[in-house]
């Protein structure tokens, strides 16, 4: 940016952190008292476990491929980060 262009403009930062932390604690509450994070997990692994269940030979290759490629965690990965 040239300065010379603009002398009246000042420069300024925003911190975010305040506003990330307050969206955060708003999606927090807009779950409900009710939401299990451990419960969440368990149906999302289990949803993974049946999409790729009684795949055909061709599909097993083509699921081994993007697996090998990195695109897809292998099935017994275990880590919800993989996921």
């Amino acid at each position: 940016m040239d300065d010379s262009a603009t002398p009246d403009l000042v420069p300024f930062t925003i911190d975010l952190t305040r506003e990330e932390a307050r969206r955060r604690a708003e999606v927090v509450a807009a779950l409900g008292p009710h939401w299990d994070p451990v419960a969440a997990l368990r149906s999302e692994e289990a949803a993974h476990a049946l999409l790729y269940s009684d795949l055909s030979e061709e599909q097993e290759r083509t699921y081994a491929m993007l697996v090998a490629a990195g695109v897809l965690p292998e099935r017994d990965a275990g880590d919800a980060a993989a996921h």
